[in-house]
């Protein structure tokens, strides 16, 4: 009974063994060449306000973002284009070794004529080898300069 044990492990380790070298060379080709990529999106419609947080083709990626996004005094009403106050904070703290793309705009919520809604501001930063990022990005709607304790950039 022994012996048949072992023939019978022995019989799987050459099948597994088989299957494994059974795959085509392009097949750990494509498995060697994959990207790294590690990304986040937000957006608070509310706002006017989008961030963009994304890490490419990296060695080593040590990542803490923190994101809140609030919406204050909304009605619900389609027709009702006052939403009341609304903002996105976002906090990176990240060491990379690669590529990195942070990205945010402020945009007006309510379209003009055109229907088009106007842009405030924008920024994007492209990185890449071996940094480290730290960030605060604060983007309010319905504020005064004297409503915040930091330094903000206004959504309307």
């Amino acid at each position: 009974m022994r012996a048949a044990n072992t023939i019978l492990i022995a019989l799987i380790f050459v099948f597994s063994a088989t299957a494994i070298s059974a795959m085509p060379d392009s097949f750990y080709k494509a498995m060697s060449n994959m990207r790294t990529e590690n990304t986040i999106c937000v957006k608070n419609y509310d706002a006017g306000a989008s961030f963009t947080e994304s890490y490419r083709d990296f060695e080593h990626l040590e990542r803490e973002t923190e994101i809140e996004s609030r919406s204050y005094n909304t009605s619900g009403s389609q027709s009702d284009l006052t939403s009341g106050n609304a903002s996105l904070e976002v906090r990176v703290r990240s060491n990379v070794q690669g590529k990195a793309h942070i990205a945010w705009q402020s945009r007006d919520i309510l379209p003009d004529r055109m229907g088009r809604h106007a842009t405030y501001s924008r920024a994007s930063e492209d990185l890449t080898g071996v940094f480290n990022i730290e960030k605060f990005i604060q983007l309010w709607s319905n504020s005064t300069l004297g409503s915040t304790r930091t330094d903000w950039l206004p959504c309307s």
